[in-house]
């Protein structure tokens, strides 16, 4: 093996193994940024010593022998092995130091030591800004420069974000045990969104000249697989895998072959991934079984499997659509929520059942900046033969989105309205 192929294989053993290196450490030294810092120096001497050694068989327990034997150095030089003696015990530490076999010793609770770092990640005392950055740093094995880069912000304040996340962790003395019943419940919510944000600027990205970034998807739909085989008796777990894996599958077909953004009812659906459609329709039904009422995850999916099961979008079952987003809007009311079931409303019942829920949703504050609002006003419009207003609508959307590629599809409907033979395509409003 070249140095440069020795490398490559490197940085893949880092993907795959920081996450559970990082949470074992965590464990071991209970702190955030001090349990970083180790991985890193063991990636470090990764690189200086495996081009010449070799990979070994067992990468992952290579690197976490690594980075404790750094941090048996640091405590012994810092005295804190004293401390930690007097806090855990002398029987205790002196197991954790002189384990002799490796692999038991990283093996040992690593459920615990991922679902430890997800929910410390992804902890309700930070900014939704800070879960995100240090959840994709600390479970997602990406860098500095590669978060800055899929969410278009400036590799500083990425760096920033993940610097005071750790500290707010600290100062706040966050425990580091893994909470059991109603408690972890609670914590779950937080992890649920922080996932479900990162797979949405995937899907649909807000801002700069790409319709999807699909890495981002994959990023967030890895975490939820590890998040539902660490919780598996959680169904809202299940019902956000279920809606990723159903969204995913859908990626392909969402662009086309300029990059160019193609909506849910133009879309080639021989280019939906059956296997992720297969399943999402599995997790989904993982959550039913469990029983209880279903969460906003579940309905969301349900809304997607809607979708996934029709074979041509006239075959679209929108009533049974427009009832999910009823129920959903009854579990959690949002001015969104009652946006997407207007779309469906109309799909059902004609473009004017649609337009009177729009119609109410106009004078909303918290959406007079949101695109899809006049976008949807819009499409209604249209199908009504008001192509006037509709093509002023598209026009304002097309003036909030901050994704290029949106804004040139919102341009384009909003021409076509000057030209009737040419009808805008409709659309739902978050593209289901």
């Amino acid at each position: 093996m070249t140095a440069t192929e020795t490398q490559r294989a490197i940085h893949a053993v880092w993907r795959i193994e920081s996450a559970r290196l990082i949470g074992g450490l965590v464990r071991f030294v209970r702190d955030v940024g001090l349990a970083e810092e180790l991985a890193q120096d063991a990636l470090v001497a990764a690189l200086e010593q495996w081009p010449e050694s070799g990979v070994p068989k067992n990468p992952g327990a290579w690197l976490m022998a690594a980075a404790k034997h750094r941090a048996i150095d640091l405590m012994r030089r810092d005295k804190r092995l004293e401390r930690k003696h007097e806090e855990l015990g002398h029987e205790q530490v002196g197991r954790e130091l002189a384990t002799p076999d490796l692999d038991a010793a990283i093996d040992n609770d690593v459920g615990d030591d991922l679902l430890r770092l997800i929910l410390i990640s992804c902890h309700p005392v930070l900014s939704t800004e800070a879960r995100v950055a240090l959840t994709l740093r600390l479970l997602g094995g990406l860098t500095t420069e590669e978060i800055a880069r899929a969410f278009l912000v400036p590799e500083p304040t990425v760096a920033q974000r993940i610097v005071r996340a750790k500290r707010t962790l600290a100062e706040a003395h966050v425990p580091f045990e893994v909470p059991r019943g109603a408690e972890l419940t609670a914590r779950l919510a937080s992890v649920l969104e922080v996932i479900y944000l990162v797979f949405n600027e995937g899907y649909s990205a807000t801002s700069g000249d790409d319709w999807v970034r699909p890495a981002l998807c994959e990023d967030a739909l890895r975490l939820g697989r590890i998040l539902a085989e660490l919780v598996p008796t959680e169904p809202e777990v299940h019902g956000l895998v279920a809606l990723m894996e159903l969204q995913a599958s859908r990626l392909r077909a969402r662009v086309g072959p300029s990059g160019e953004p193609v909506l849910l009812l133009d879309q080639n659906r021989a280019r939906w991934d059956r296997l992720l459609i297969r399943r999402g329709l599995t997790a989904l039904e993982r959550a039913e079984k469990l029983g209880g009422a279903r969460g906003p995850y579940a309905l969301q999916a349900a809304i997607s499997a809607c979708h996934a099961r029709a074979n041509t979008a006239a075959e679209t079952d929108w009533a049974r659509i427009a009832a999910l987003y009823e129920e959903l809007a009854q579990l959690v009311p949002s001015p969104v929520v009652e946006l997407n079931r207007a779309v469906a409303l109309s799909m059902a019942f004609g473009p004017a059942a649609g337009l009177e829920l729009v119609e109410q949703l106009t004078s909303e504050p918290s959406l007079q900046n949101y695109h899809l609002l006049p976008s949807v006003r819009g499409d209604l419009l249209a199908k009504l033969g008001r192509f006037d207003e509709a093509r002023a609508e598209f026009e304002r959307a097309a003036s909030l989105t901050r994704n290029t590629r949106e804004r040139e599809l919102l341009l384009e409907r909003a021409a076509a309205c000057a030209r009737p033979a040419r009808r805008p395509s409709p659309e739902t409003a978050h593209d289901e």
